[in-house]
């Protein structure tokens, strides 16, 4: 038997994009999409596949009530996807979220629960593998160039901001910085918000326009020099590889792990 899949937000961008990528590989298995507004419908019809006798239901609860599983994707919104989580864990099924918006605590309470149960959960902040690269080699420069800032540019209907990403990043690159701090020590923003928000010393910048889907550019600065590490998603297909490789490494855990550098060889 393959690993059975329950896709929460399966109507929307990246929920389509997930259930296509299911119905690629044999070994992997959806066994129902959660839409409030396309419950009844068949999941196949609503993304543009034709029928696959696979339904929408209304809520999570009802999707682990109705439909045995082993693995709970969701990309639905900050505010319903720790409750999502939660469920899932109380019925042994394992969470691989891409969701951003959980605080520290939210994420340390859940890998409790995680542990409690001994039933796997994965939170990624980005799947697409070239971003967690992205992020893993940022963290190695910071330690030669600790003068850094972070551009992160999405599309305008992205909810939180910064992104998930470049919150992540700069945790990465906080652990293996030297305390530095950067910019003129007299500076001042003469309108509120130019420089940005403030992490740890340096800087991240949030850009939201029509036509973006997840850029992030990473840059340190040294005597004559520039260092730029950048990466695009181009699509959400994209993201893809990397939902499939922690669908398929989340059934081995009994934690959870945030981030996918904790499942790649890097």
């Amino acid at each position: 038997m393959g690993i059975r899949v329950i896709v929460a937000g399966a109507n929307g961008r990246m929920g389509q994009e997930v259930v296509k990528m299911l119905q690629r590989h044999d070994h992997l298995q959806l066994v129902c999409g959660v839409s409030r507004s396309e419950a009844g419908k068949d999941v196949g019809e609503v993304v543009g596949l034709g029928p696959i006798d696979v339904p929408f239901v209304s809520s999570v609860e009802e999707a682990l009530d109705q439909f045995p599983a082993d693995v709970l994707v969701d990309f639905t919104t900050p505010h319903s996807v720790k409750k999502h989580m939660e469920l899932a864990l109380a019925k042994g099924v394992r969470p691989v979220v891409g969701t951003s918006g959980l605080t520290e605590k939210d994420v340390a309470e859940l890998d409790e629960l995680c542990r409690a149960k001994q039933v796997g959960g994965i939170i990624a902040p980005n799947f697409a593998i070239g971003a967690v690269l992205m992020m893993v080699f940022a963290a190695q420069a910071a330690k030669y160039l600790p003068h850094v800032e972070i551009i992160e540019l999405h599309h305008d209907r992205k909810l939180d901001a910064p992104s998930g990403t470049a919150v992540k990043t700069a945790e990465l690159i906080a652990a293996n910085r030297q305390p530095t701090k950067q910019g003129h020590p007299e500076e001042t923003e003469t309108l509120s918000g130019a420089r940005g928000a403030e992490y740890q010393g340096f800087r991240i910048h949030s850009v939201r326009l029509p036509g973006l889907v997840a850029h992030q550019e990473v840059l340190f600065g040294g005597s004559g020099q520039l260092l730029t590490i950048k990466h695009d998603s181009l699509n959400r297909e994209s993201f893809m590889p990397g939902v499939k490789l922690a669908i398929e490494k989340v059934v081995e855990l009994k934690s959870l792990v945030y981030g996918l550098e904790n499942i790649l060889d890097v």
